[in-house]
């Protein structure tokens, strides 16, 4: 049993890290894409926005399908969509076409990661369950970064289109996979009804403002990763390979910060995301401040370590609140820290316009550092009421 689940967690692990790893390359190659397409890197980043846009979107769609036909069918089917529509992605012509292709690849994509951290959740116990989504999540966010690596590499050495193609062939074959390896589950309510699946979260305000941090974390995470490959190039003059090498810093540090984030949290107990929060101010700060390479390839893994740290205890804690309805509530957590994604890719790039790149991780240092404080004081009260619940 317990290699089953193992299994499980690798081949949506693999899918997650695929799929986030489609939507992070875009970080070193949109200068090659704005270049190409002949648009200003603002416009270029549109289809980043498009792409968060859609998945925060449609995982109202999808949680709430993954809970009335069961986890495993809408994976099935969301893995199949967003590998063809990242394949056709690397087709793309103009503006337009560009931000259609994403915006379907993101539609396709909101059905993989709040569904599987639902499959997840329902998997595991609770002493289990922060470990086995801190694994999917750092194995989804090392996607990420390595993917300015790979996306850096493939592109130096070919073009931005053969990025999204031979992520999409990977995404394929793993969706062939699941197709034929995971068993299907059963739908844990009867009737599929939108507005009766979001009246319980959303009449629970303890559950809406945990997910509202969850938007501040989107925004400050990915609105400021989105232009890290613009911030080392303009630092350093690298090339979009270097860049790309120097950025898969950050998914080291998820990955890590996810294996060791329950020890962390056992030892730090409720100080465990008031260090997140510090270590998120000082890894964004130092990448608005410092030049030096090193420092900036230390400060991206504290910031990725900072990161999974926060989202996987929000993550855990958003399930926790809601437990017969986790595909519904991954829906709404991942909706607020998708499109906190997009509205932060969208106005840093009006900041940058103005202020230059530096300031928005200054910006986003500060968010980060408010939303741990925050985050830590909801969360040790929710934990509290739990304990009082407990029978001694």
């Amino acid at each position: 049993m317990k290699d089953k689940r193992n299994f499980m967690l690798m081949t949506l692990g693999m899918m997650a890290f695929l799929t986030n790893g489609d939507n992070y390359a875009a970080a070193p190659l949109l200068l090659k894409i704005s270049q190409d397409l002949g648009l200003e890197l603002p416009q270029a980043a549109l289809s980043v926005t498009a792409y968060m846009l859609s998945f925060g979107l449609f995982t109202l769609i999808f949680g709430p399908l993954s809970d009335r036909y069961g986890k495993v069918a809408i994976i099935r089917i969301a893995a199949l969509g967003t590998a063809l529509f990242s394949i056709i992605g690397g087709f793309a012509f103009n503006l337009p076409s560009l931000i259609i292709f994403r915006s379907f690849n993101g539609a396709f994509g909101a059905g993989i990661f709040p569904v599987t951290m639902a499959l997840v959740g329902q998997s595991f116990n609770d002493k289990e369950r922060q470990g086995a989504l801190g694994k999917v999540m750092g194995l989804m966010f090392l996607g990420g970064a390595t993917a300015t690596a790979l996306g850096g590499i493939i592109s130096y050495f070919g073009s931005w289109r053969l990025v999204y193609i031979i992520y999409g062939v990977g995404e394929l074959i793993i969706a062939l996979l699941i197709w034929k390896i995971l068993e299907k589950d059963k739908g844990v309510v009867e009737h599929l009804n939108f507005l009766s699946a979001y009246r319980v979260p959303l009449s629970n305000h303890r559950f809406m403002r945990l997910v509202l941090v969850i938007f501040f974390v989107g925004f400050a995470v990915f609105g400021s990763f989105t232009y890290s490959g613009k911030l080392l190039q303009s630092l350093t003059g690298f090339t979009v390979l270097q860049v790309g090498l120097i950025l898969s810093f950050f998914g080291v540090g998820t990955v890590i910060g996810g294996r060791i984030a329950p020890k962390a949290k056992k030892i730090l107990k409720h100080g465990f995301l008031v260090t997140a929060g510090i270590l998120g101010f000082a890894g964004l700060y130092a990448l608005s401040a410092l030049n030096n390479v090193y420092f900036i390839a230390v400060a991206l893994f504290g910031f990725g370590v900072a990161f999974i740290f926060l989202q996987s205890t929000l993550v855990a804690t958003a399930q926790a609140k809601l437990p017969a309805m986790r595909g519904t509530a991954m829906s709404l957590a991942s909706f607020n820290m998708f499109v906190g994604g997009a509205v932060g890719t969208a106005v840093n790039g009006k900041i940058m316009a103005v202020n230059g790149v530096n300031s928005i991780f200054f910006n986003a240092s500060f968010i980060i550092f408010v939303v741990g404080i925050i985050a830590a004081l909801f969360i040790a009260r929710f934990e509290m009421r739990q304990a009082q619940k407990k029978p001694f």
